[in-house]
């Protein structure tokens, strides 16, 4: 394990040219900083003794009042589509990448500060990122690493007494996130607009070389890589509905090129269930509610590929577009079939998924916890156990649905007691409501008590365990936790 001044810094974004980014470092908090939490599982990608955090260079490294060995920061230029209109110049605005770290295995991971201060493409920002914001996007990025879902990761949480403006006065606060790469989208908008085919294509190497390296030699290989964001994309998206996760900006400046969850603004997992469920309250015509999220990604898809027209021929940049939906359809199909604990594959199945969706969403029955229910299933018994019945509002319409399912079930020979085990290890039984998040949020804003953020972490870290000492977390979400819409200021 090694120390803070000991990482192995590879800062291969830093070589690119001037254009790619801007140098500068991050500026300090003017009240005293300190350490709100720590993520020992994300130190260990960088292969980081958890006994650094004690450290008083944690902080000072991080906030930018001492230089950290072997960094080189930068702000990043990006541009994008933000609510389907483009905007030229984005890039880190309130974030700065002190560096890649190359850990013993030889991976890569950056190390990215949000809230690290101005920066030149801040436009009319302030640079900083307030406490609310850091903490839900602290504890959603470890929560959706512990539901098996590609994205960033969180290292730790830095706060101080400094006061941000948002609709109210804030405490500031900063945010240290990992990935392989922070390359977007709309890395590759912003020199295609600028007509900058050169660094386009600089761009485009780049990610190929260190992140598809698979793909160097491959004459066609900027088809092959938008080919490879095409899959990864509907994977994630699939993913993201089979859970019941909604992003809730997913502008193509927070669309990650390698297929992660990236930049958590106001997101929210579903509560009861509802397809329209809009976690942005930004979002006043619903472009990023819970059901649009598959055609907004092949939108931005579509982006992407326009981004690439001069390096790739436009048909087969469309044929690999035209590869997302039925990718998509594939990937959703199998983990609904998963999270019902069918092993084969049937013609009828995705009938089966879309009658239950339609009976949750008529009865607002909690997604997550009726999936989790659904273990308890018998095909032994010919009525359903009423912790599934008595939720629906018209229970004969479900039993006629649970006949169909019991006699699915038994169709393949299905044994109750090993579906159960495979039922548990594809539902959750925790995942971070935005009721929950925001009890973390006013303890520390309100009690300066972050003990929350920490058990929040410890129990989202095993989503599909028993965990019975912490069965709160697992219970109906109290009436003025749903449905709860925030803001995109952070």
């Amino acid at each position: 394990m090694r120390r803070l001044e000991d990482l192995q810094f590879d800062n291969t974004y830093a070589r690119l040219p001037e254009a790619f980014h801007r140098r500068l470092s991050p500026t300090p908090f003017t009240q005293p900083a300190h350490l709100i939490s720590f993520n020992e599982d994300a130190a260990a990608l960088l292969d980081l003794d958890p006994a650094e955090a004690s450290r008083p260079e944690l902080v000072d490294f991080v906030t930018g009042r001492r230089p950290w060995p072997g960094t080189e920061p930068i702000a990043m230029l990006y541009a994008g589509h933000q609510f389907g209109v483009y905007v030229s110049q984005l890039g880190d605005g309130r974030a700065i990448l002190l560096g890649e770290v190359r850990n013993s295995r030889g991976e890569r991971w950056d190390l990215h500060v949000k809230g690290a201060g101005l920066t030149p493409f801040s436009r009319d920002g302030d640079g900083r990122a307030v406490l609310r914001s850091t903490i839900r996007e602290y504890l959603c990025s470890e929560a959706m690493h512990g539901l098996g879902i590609p994205t960033t990761r969180a290292l730790c949480i830095i706060g101080s007494e400094d006061r941000v403006w948002r609709e109210t006065i804030e405490t500031g606060a900063m945010l240290v996130r990992l990935a392989p790469t922070h390359v977007r989208f709309g890395s590759f908008e912003a020199f295609y607009y600028r007509r900058q085919h050169d660094h386009l294509r600089t761009l485009a190497d780049y990610v190929i070389a260190h992140h598809f390296p698979h793909l160097a030699g491959s004459g066609d290989r900027y088809v092959a890589f938008f080919r490879e964001a095409v899959e990864r994309t509907a994977r994630l998206i699939a993913q993201w509905q089979a859970v019941g996760f909604a992003h809730g900006v997913m502008n193509t400046d927070n669309m990650s090129v390698l297929g992660l969850t990236l930049d958590y603004g106001p997101f929210g997992f579903l509560d009861d269930y509802d397809p329209g469920f809009i976690c942005n309250h930004s979002d006043h015509h619903g472009r990023y509610a819970f059901n649009q999220q598959p055609y907004i990604a092949l939108w931005n898809l579509s982006c992407l590929a326009q981004a690439l027209l001069p390096l790739a021929s436009e048909e087969p940049l469309k044929e690999a577009l035209h590869g997302y939906q039925p990718r998509l359809q594939a990937f959703y199909d199998e983990l609904m079939r998963k999270k019902l604990g069918l092993e084969q594959t049937l013609p009828d199945d995705p009938g089966l998924v879309a009658d239950l969706l339609a009976l949750l969403h008529g009865s607002r029955v909690d997604y997550t916890l009726f999936f989790r229910a659904l273990a308890t299933f018998s095909t032994h018994t010919t009525q359903a156990p009423a912790v599934l019945r008595d939720g629906f509002v018209d229970v004969d319409r479900f039993d006629r649905w649970a006949e169909r399912y019991r006699a699915r079930l038994l169709a393949e020979g299905s044994h109750d007691a090993e579906r159960r085990v495979r039922m548990h290890a594809v539902n959750p039984k925790y995942v971070l409501r935005n009721y929950l998040a925001q009890q973390a949020i006013t303890a520390a804003v309100e009690k300066k008590d972050y003990s929350e953020i920490d058990r929040l972490l410890s129990v989202l870290r095993r989503p599909f365990d028993d965990q019975p000492e912490f069965d709160v977390y697992a219970a109906p979400p109290p009436d003025w936790g749903k449905r709860i819409a925030v803001s995109c200021s952070s």
